[in-house]
């Protein structure tokens, strides 16, 4: 019968000396169900070759494979430079033990014969495991092993790190390896945020603007809060002061009445930074319920008094924590709370806006992938709308809790992949949370307790590494001006996905000199705009197809007013290459103008078509005359009467620019509406 030893925990045996010549370990990988990384990098299938290595053990290692977690049968299949009659087979399971279903040893003639088999996988409350199989010496010679692997039954990563045999019983793996894991070595780009943010007392919970100029904290029991030493906690901000040294200011009190004596903190700024989402409810009567949110505006003199967040069937079954956090697209608003349908202490959930702009969806659970057991909390969701980290006590890892993260795979909001955890460099033995980023997704910020001032919880800052960075977005930011006077004015802006008519995402310009700022994902060629009282709208477009870096665009947005004899260019109209043909990215700037001639039904306008100078002037000017032409026929067809719609072709007679390169020509190529009654 075959005797089977399991070595757990942190006591791991030790190889007798002549032990060497009697044991061998993988030497060549020969088929792998799934690669995350290919040769020589970090979690590739080749890690698993040689001795063990992935030191500190229980903790995740460049040093170890990862399988992609894509489905419940991973396998790994190894061969070793010499064959042995075989009586132990050794697995290290670097990092969460448990998902191993079967073993099985391949001899020389490539016959496979099972010495090993669990059919019941799951996790072990070891941080790592050398899993050891013994048997009575084989009757043949064994080259090679296949481990077969049920993950999806061990949540989080899985990693193997060494796979050997032996033609003797003792423990194969080394002495170095016995005992407690080696000190947590944590990345050099890991550093703290300094005096200038971080005090002696508790700083926590920070919320980094998506342009990286603003970081918003919570501060506890500091003299200066608005309720001094006893007040439990304040919002403070620091501003970027130095963008080569990375160099925050000091540290300011937001003050009243985003403060007051209560316990008071940020979960999320806006992209535009002008509203900021506040944990708890503000009541009238200075009151204050830590049940719910609410959402503060920046005005001339200041943040305006915050109002609740109107949420569907909202409640919170943990009355002592809750977190929030507003997506950058403004319409989507995720949360941490306990609800019935909750799988553990806390769990993460998602509500949208509602098509009145005031009021959100009921909660929906984000699901069994996400959420764990225990308490999943201080969700942050990346500029891209895809990618989540999170805090998680239920997840394993390094200490009580750990950030992890996870991509959503579709629009159901509940399908994501398994999270993974962000391994050593960020997370520690002790308590680490809190995980926000700007939109270039290069640099996140973090809490963690490990060498704080004064070992306080402190804020940090460090660089991601590739594995771990948000898809690619672009910033956008400028100005909304009057067209007429070059003001600011403040407006609402509004981008969609110019293909589908989307609406994707809304903000506000700031209201003391009109500027704005929006993130747009790569992928989509999105059009924007402004929208205020009074003006008429200049829409602008921006392709970001193809984008494969961050960047950054300035691009100021015009209002025309609403008056006869004022001109308005319709950017986002596109036509097939030298023909009148509308393409079908031109549908929402078109449903637009519909919309607002079928809302002032005395308006009565002119369509003007230009061309830039290429070319037959005579062929110009019939090309922007078919093309007005076909606009025309596009509204009337929306039901627009065609006596309140004239048109004519300018050909190329109006420039607006340069028609000597090409950067600037494709100005002139344009339509535009002018108002001729109202």
């Amino acid at each position: 019968m075959r005797k089977l030893f399991l070595s757990l925990g942190l006591s791991v045996g030790v190889a007798c000396g002549a032990q060497a010549q009697h044991a061998v370990w993988a030497a060549k990988v020969v088929e792998v169900s799934s690669q995350k990384a290919e040769g020589k990098e970090a979690f590739s299938p080749e890690k698993v070759l040689g001795e063990p290595n992935a030191q500190p053990l229980g903790q995740i290692s460049n040093e170890a494979w990862i399988p992609k977690k894509e489905g419940n049968n991973e396998s790994i299949e190894v061969k070793f430079v010499k064959s042995l009659i075989a009586k132990q087979v050794t697995v290290v399971e670097n990092f969460n033990p448990g998902s191993i279903t079967k073993i099985e040893l391949i001899d020389t003639r490539g016959e496979r014969h099972q010495v090993y088999e669990n059919k019941n996988p799951g996790p072990i409350p070891e941080t790592f495991r050398s899993l050891q199989v013994t048997f009575p010496a084989a009757t043949y010679r064994t080259i090679g092993v296949a481990v077969t692997m049920n993950t999806a039954k061990v949540n989080g990563v899985n990693q193997i790190d060494a796979i050997g045999i032996a033609d003797v019983v003792e423990t194969m793996v080394k002495k170095e390896f016995q005992g407690q894991p080696a000190a947590v070595s944590f990345d050099s780009s890991m550093v703290s945020l300094g005096p200038n943010v971080n005090s002696k007392y508790v700083d926590t919970h920070p919320v980094i603007s998506p342009d990286g100029r603003t970081l918003f904290f919570a501060r506890q029991e500091h003299p200066q809060n608005v309720g001094g030493t006893n007040d439990p906690q304040d919002v403070w901000y620091s501003t970027l002061a130095n963008a080569k040294t990375k160099a925050f200011s000091p540290a300011k009190n937001i003050g009243a009445p985003i403060n007051n004596a209560e316990g008071n903190g940020v979960a999320s700024v806006s992209t535009d930074g002008n509203a900021a989402v506040l944990i708890s409810l503000y009541k009238p009567d200075g009151s204050f319920d830590r049940q719910g949110a609410s959402l503060s505006k920046r005005t001339r003199t200041g943040w305006t008094l915050p109002v609740k967040m109107e949420i569907d069937d909202f409640y919170n079954n943990d009355k002592e924590n809750i977190d929030f956090f507003l997506g950058t697209s403004g319409k989507v608003l995720l949360m941490a709370v306990e609800r019935n349908d909750t799988k553990g202490e806390q769990d993460l959930y998602v509500s949208f806006l509602n098509e009145d702009g005031s009021t959100w969806s009921k909660p929906r659970n984000l699901g069994g992938a996400i959420n764990s057991k225990k308490a999943d909390f201080a969700p942050f969701l990346a500029a891209d709308g895809k990618t989540l980290y999170f805090a998680s006590e239920g997840h394993g890892g390094y200490g009580k809790s750990d950030i992890f993260y996870s991509k959503r795979l579709d629009d159901t909001w509940t399908n994501w992949t398994a999270p993974r955890n962000l391994g050593s460099s960020i997370n520690s033995p002790d308590f680490d949370a809190y995980f926000t980023l700007s939109a270039a997704g290069d640099e996140a910020f973090l809490v963690s307790s490990r060498n704080g001032i004064s070992n306080s919880r402190d804020i940090f800052r460090i660089n991601l590494t590739p594995q771990f960075k948000p898809e690619v977005v672009t910033l956008v930011r400028g100005q909304v001006l009057d067209a007429s006077t070059k003001k600011p004015v403040m407006a609402v802006i509004h981008y969609e996905n110019l293909l589908t008519g989307e609406e994707i995402g809304v903000a506000e310009t700031n209201p003391v000199d009109g500027s704005y700022t929006i993130v747009l994902p790569s992928g989509v060629q999105y059009g924007y705009r402004a929208e205020a009282k009074d003006y008429l709208a200049e829409s602008d477009n921006l392709d970001v197809v193809d984008r494969d870096k961050y960047s950054e665009v300035n691009q100021d947005l015009f209002l025309v007013p609403f008056a006869v004899g004022q001109t308005i260019k319709l950017n986002n109209i596109f036509f097939t290459q030298s023909k009148y043909y509308l393409r079908e990215n031109s549908f929402p700037e078109l449903l637009r103008l519909v919309k607002i001639m079928k809302e002032y039904p005395a308006l009565e306008i002119k369509l003007e078509g230009h061309t830039d100078n290429q070319g037959d002037p005579q062929l110009n000017v019939k090309l922007s005359q078919d093309r007005v032409n076909e606009v025309k026929k596009f509204m009337v067809g929306k039901g627009i009467s065609s006596t309140r719609i004239t048109t004519e072709g300018m050909g190329g007679a109006n420039p607006i620019a340069s028609n000597d390169q090409e950067e600037t020509r494709k100005l002139n190529r344009r339509v535009e509406f002018r108002i001729t009654k109202k």
